[in-house]
């Protein structure tokens, strides 16, 4: 054979090679959601992609079967086309068997070196760029592969599904998606720029709707603006120009014995209407409305179900002694979701400082304080849910000023205590 013909079989054994490795690397590159998009967009090569993907033993058999015997025949062919002709040339300036030996050297290097970037590198940085569009291109060609060589196939694949199954490895692909997947993916979003970091930071506090209870976004006990039933209308109406809410807690004697609650709009018209305000008797029967009552364990997920089963956006948070521990509106959720997206009247519960330090109220929710401080977990996760409460289980009592717990490389000191409520800690970096 002479060169210029072993030079042309070399160029078809490399794209030969080169599309065997786009068809392995885009087959297992091709995201499945991407996939199923184009499906049920009407491509009908996208559904046999994913067919693939599910079955994939004989498609990978007929690969791995075209680029060895490509790269044993590129060797030959390559060896013998390329040798004699260096060897000649080196002749030249060495001995025979020098020159021999050298070009054998050479021809090797350079026939694999085309392999490596022509047949391997490239094409598969080529199919890694946009891997469902170049599986959906070579799926048809690959599929007349795998019936054209199917007896070799199914013998290869049998001994490799043999292999599996005593290794007790799974035989299909998993193609479950898992919340770790879309927030990984929401990630890779975000640091690409096609997803701004408030709103990656939406996803992820729907997701954390599942593990984040309803003390970490309620109003607490301390906070709590109430009405008893034996209030006058002097002081209602006092108590609404000072203290101004949508929705006010009715209490029969104190705050744990709760009789319902009253809106503020319904307060208002009546003080536009010059009626008085009472909360007992026939003028309460229109104020007064029966609230929704939830434990306090119960996920910010199933709050939600409750508002919206009871058609509610309004509810009391007692423990398991039936103590008031706090009140949790639906917009206290829907924040706890938007976070910074939305603007917020109060203080912030946990803000950064110019030395790099924190400054966190007690009431901080774990979640918040992980995210602030970019931790996985903190020691004893599930015993509580506030700053306060890591506060008192690491230090086995309630916490008093100038107290502090070091952990992770973080230093926790109470700088405020009002009436064994945890004010202000102070959160700094140890070196």
């Amino acid at each position: 054979m002479g060169l210029t013909a072993s030079l042309i079989v070399i160029a078809l054994l490399i794209g030969v090679s080169a599309f065997f490795s786009i068809a392995e690397i885009s087959l297992a590159a091709s995201r499945r959601l991407r996939l199923s998009q184009m499906a049920d967009e009407g491509d009908a090569r996208a559904a046999q992609v994913m067919a693939v993907q599910d079955h994939p033993g004989s498609y990978f058999t007929v690969v791995q079967i075209g680029l060895n015997a490509v790269a044993i025949l590129g060797g030959i062919v390559g060896e013998g086309a390329l040798t004699p002709y260096i060897a000649a040339a080196l002749s030249w300036v060495v001995d025979p068997a020098t020159a021999s030996t050298v070009g054998f050297a050479l021809s090797f290097l350079v026939v694999t070196g085309l392999f490596v970037v022509f047949a391997d590198l490239f094409p598969k940085r080529l199919g890694m760029s946009e891997p469902e569009l170049a599986a959906m291109r070579v799926v048809g060609p690959m599929r007349w592969c795998v019936r054209l060589l199917k007896p070799l196939v199914w013998v290869f694949d049998s001994l490799a599904s043999g292999l599996i199954r005593l290794f007790g490895l799974p035989a299909a692909r998993d193609n479950r998606i898992t919340h770790d997947d879309l927030l990984a993916m929401t990630a890779a979003g975000a640091a690409a720029g096609l997803l701004a970091a408030p709103e990656q930071q939406v996803i992820e506090n729907v997701f954390e709707l599942d593990t984040r209870t309803v003390e970490s976004a309620m109003t607490t006990r301390e906070r709590i603006v109430y009405f008893l039933l034996d209030d006058d209308d002097a002081l209602i109406r006092t108590r609404v120009a000072d203290q101004p809410h949508s929705t006010y807690l009715v209490c029969d004697g104190h705050i744990d014995q709760v009789v319902g609650y009253v809106d503020a709009t319904d307060l208002f018209l009546k003080v536009l209407g010059n009626e008085p305000i009472s909360l007992r008797g026939e003028a309460g029967q229109s104020l007064l409305k029966k609230v929704l009552i939830v434990p306090d364990r119960i996920t910010l997920s199933e709050m939600l179900a409750q508002f919206r089963q009871a058609h509610e956006d309004f509810a009391v948070i007692v423990n398991e002694y039936s103590l008031v521990v706090g009140v949790i509106t639906l917009n206290d959720v829907m924040s706890t979701v938007m976070g910074s997206l939305v603007g917020h009247h109060d203080e912030e519960q946990i803000v950064r400082r110019e030395d790099g330090s924190w400054l966190a109220d007690g009431v901080t929710p774990i979640p918040d304080l992980l995210r602030a401080l970019d931790i996985d977990e903190l020691p004893h996760q599930g015993q509580y849910d506030t700053l306060a409460g890591f506060l008192m289980v690491m230090l086995r009592r309630i916490p008093k000023r100038t107290d502090a717990v070091t952990w992770g490389g973080w230093r926790f000191e109470v700088m405020d205590v009002d009436s064994y409520r945890i004010d202000q800690v102070m959160i700094t970096r140890v070196v």
